[in-house]
């Protein structure tokens, strides 16, 4: 029987193979920066109880294993929850679940509550059902880390042009990125907390009579999410990934370090 590290575990992630560890270095670099970014911050919070709301391939719940012994991983994919459950087989007190499965938990159950570049992708009505969601599980002096993409302002056109020079690559998956008119490119570059920006919504059928419906990254505008979140959660600090020193001039995503109200 073959062995695996939790190293060699993360690599055959879904997500991992495409963001950490293939395409272009630049990339890479991002992503693996905000993973960083991640660890760092949920990292004196150790020991208590983690749920990671949208975890994907469950590359970030292997990496913080060591610190969170007991930890939960939503994630609305059902394929990615069978195939994280195989994965990380090995690994005690780390479960992948269906969102709706965490209904059942007690509120408060959470020390801390992850949500990972989730609720970008999110319509309006899915998004308050994960923000209500998550704060009710999260203990009432735990903390909730909320990550989400950067897309306004002059890092989009950085990263409209990293995406095409993707697609130009074959990185899987960027064929089929978005494009805007220069009327839209305007408004994202100098897009406020309430500029309204038409998002496209897509759809497709997921199962048996499920329809998905999501968003990918156009128009999303961090800032107009922040406020949001500061309706159901205390935003303690926002903070940004990679370069954060720079106060976000040159990130590529933002970090809002939240706890309950």
């Amino acid at each position: 029987m073959t062995v695996h590290t939790e190293s060699e575990l993360i690599r055959t992630g879904e997500y991992a193979r495409k963001q950490l560890f293939g395409g272009p270095s630049l990339l890479r670099w991002s992503h693996g920066s905000r993973f960083r970014t991640g660890v760092e911050l949920v990292r004196p919070r150790a020991g208590r109880r983690l749920l990671d709301y949208g975890c994907g391939d469950g590359t970030f719940l292997a990496l913080v294993h060591d610190l969170f012994p007991e930890a939960v991983g939503a994630e609305i994919d059902s394929h990615l929850v069978t195939t994280g459950a195989e994965r990380f087989a090995g690994l005690p007190g780390l479960s992948f679940v269906d969102p709706r499965a965490l209904d059942a938990e007690p509120a408060g159950s959470f020390g801390v509550v992850v949500c990972m570049e989730v609720l970008e992708h999110c319509p309006d009505g899915q998004a308050s059902v994960v923000l209500a969601r998550m704060q009710r599980l999260a203990a009432k002096d735990g903390l909730v880390l909320i990550s989400v993409p950067i897309e306004v302002g002059p890092v989009l056109i950085a990263k409209q042009v990293a995406r095409a020079l993707a697609a130009r690559r074959g990185v899987q998956g960027y064929e089929y990125r978005e494009r805007y008119t220069a009327g839209e490119m305007l408004r994202m570059l100098f897009a406020g907390d309430g500029t309204p920006v038409e998002r496209p919504v897509y759809t497709a059928v997921s199962g048996p009579g499920v329809v998905s419906r999501w968003h990918g990254h156009k128009g999303f505008n961090w800032r107009a999410l922040r406020k949001r979140v500061a309706e159901r959660f205390v935003v303690r600090e926002t903070r940004f990934s990679p370069l954060g020193f720079l106060g976000g001039a040159l990130s590529s995503q933002a970090w809002l370090v939240c706890s309950p109200k």
